[in-house]
């Protein structure tokens, strides 16, 4: 049977965090399917549209790593697509709680899907979409940081302000 995983988020922006998480999964899946929750709560930098293309030039080097966007629930959404696998990545200490509990809750809605906790490289340890938003918005140089097309749409977006 196919190892089908997903690895849901908002990457407003996608970072080199995500990327590491990204290219380790695969590993682990014969597929990973990066999918960009779609949060009506949530005031995003870049569109919907945006971070899709995104993600599909930054991981378009990975043959068994896909881009889709999707609302609602993750377990939903991971069993619409054949997905038996939740990959989730952890920066820090501070992530455990909250990633902990959305384990346990995913497993009380669907007890077919696991969730796989990932430590983010240490050096992505500090990095988050908020961080890069930030400095960028403020002129700071954030490559290293993000992936090159990433780097490009940052620069372009604020060089517009």
């Amino acid at each position: 049977m196919e190892k089908i995983a997903i690895y849901p988020g908002s990457f407003d922006p996608l970072t080199n965090g995500h990327m590491d998480i990204i290219e380790r999964g695969v590993k682990l899946f014969d597929h990973l399917i990066v999918a960009v929750l779609v949060n009506a709560e949530k005031n995003p930098l870049f569109t919907l549209e945006e971070r899709m293309v995104l993600i599909g030039k930054s991981i378009s080097h990975i043959p068994n790593a896909s881009v889709i966007s999707f609302t609602g629930l993750t377990v939903s959404y991971a069993r619409q697509r054949g997905a038996s696998f939740i990959l989730r990545g952890l920066r820090a200490v501070s992530d455990y709680e909250y990633e902990l509990q959305l384990a346990n809750t995913n497993l009380h809605l669907d007890p077919e899907i696991e969730t796989v906790l990932m430590m983010t490289s240490k050096e992505y340890s500090f990095l988050s979409s908020s961080v890069v938003k930030g400095a960028a918005r403020l002129g700071g140089n954030v490559s290293g940081l993000v992936p090159q097309p990433v780097l490009e749409a940052l620069r372009s977006k604020f060089s517009q302000v």
